[in-house]
């Protein structure tokens, strides 16, 4: 037994050695890390920005909130002579968790957003539709799941989550099927809903790449994680945090999350976005200039040996030494609204 798990232990370490994050270059480009200053990884996954950063002299504050991901980065924390602290908690509250830590500025924030390989890989973790496990797609392991809220919510209410986070334009016809199939028996595994999905909508189409239960499976994700409230909420906090000519770099994965993300850029770099709706507010200081005027992409040699960084795109700023916005006000990020959602955590059985 100790044999097995020592081998599981460095095969685990070997395989955060080799992990290369989406986009890494670009993103150290951005951060531009030197040595003695201070970074936070928000999202520290298995580890690749760390590492990268760690190499540069940098010292780290690491955070997730999935315990697996703690654990799994214990062997990293014991190589790093001290310039690498891992701790349990989400990115929403990055400024507190690094005044916790003895930090009361740092130098860089770094947020890879959205599911982890490392997590869609683990079917029993219930983000894939490819890989058969329980229906669950909680990052932190705790909390309601995916089952409860598919198998307890109203069908209102599945149609406006899978419509606005999967953008999915026939949620309608998804929530209908889901409710139907849950009268006669409740959604436990991911194969099951991906089945009720697909057939609701058909298989693919000549030319569609993605699979019909795609949009579906990620509003629930989103859904069950707030996973754009816990981003504008990082966002923020990365703000208040900052030093000035300090660097914010975020890497997203989806339209809804980089909506977001250039939300808060226009608004804090008062850049004109070239649109009616965000239109450029001038009787503000900034407290961000752009690194780069929109978004980067990776490049294509990067998405042919890594389909899944086909959809990343970053956007970075940097800090200017005006004070951070001392009210958070959440209405630049225009998040749908789900106030009239039923709380179904306490109806609902896993």
């Amino acid at each position: 037994m100790a044999a097995s798990s020592a081998n599981n232990h460095n095969s685990e370490s070997s395989t955060r050695s080799r992990h290369v994050p989406v986009m890494l270059q670009e993103v150290l480009s951005a951060l531009d890390p030197k040595p003695g200053e201070i970074f936070i990884d928000g999202t520290f996954g298995a580890g690749g920005y760390s590492s990268a950063i760690l190499e540069k002299g940098a010292q780290v504050l690491a955070i997730d909130q999935d315990p697996e991901a703690i654990s799994g980065g214990a062997a990293m924390v014991a190589d790093a002579n001290g310039q690498l602290q891992l701790v349990h908690g989400k990115f929403s509250e990055l400024d507190a968790l690094a005044v916790n830590a003895g930090y009361d500025k740092v130098d860089g924030v770094v947020l890879d957003v959205g599911v982890s390989s490392m997590q869609l890989n683990q079917q029993e973790r219930g983000f894939s539709f490819l890989h058969d496990g329980p229906l669950d797609m909680r990052m932190a392991q705790s909390g309601p799941s995916a089952a409860e809220l598919v198998n307890v919510a109203e069908r209102t209410n599945l149609t406006r989550i899978i419509g606005l986070l999967g953008e999915e334009r026939h949620a309608s016809r998804v929530s209908k099927a889901i409710v139907e199939r849950r009268d006669v028996q409740p959604f436990l595994r991911t194969a099951d809903l991906a089945k009720t999905v697909e057939k609701a909508l058909g298989k693919s189409g000549r030319g569609e790449r993605i699979h019909p239960a795609t949009r579906t499976f990620q509003a629930l994700r989103i859904f069950i994680n707030d996973e754009l409230g816990e981003l504008a909420s990082a966002l923020l906090a990365a703000e208040r945090i900052l030093n000035p000519g300090g660097r914010l770099v975020v890497v997203s994965f989806h339209s809804l999350e980089d909506r977001l993300v250039k939300r808060f850029f226009v608004d804090r770099s008062r850049v004109a976005a070239g649109s009616r709706h965000m239109p450029t507010v001038a009787d503000s200081p900034s407290t961000f200039t752009l690194i780069n005027r929109g978004m980067q992409k990776p490049g294509r040699t990067e998405i042919e040996q890594n389909p899944r960084s086909r959809s990343a795109r970053l956007r970075a700023g940097v800090r200017t030494d005006v004070p951070a916005v001392s009210k958070a006000d959440y209405s630049i990020f225009k998040l749908p609204d789900f106030s009239g959602v039923v709380e179904f955590s306490r109806k609902g059985t896993a």
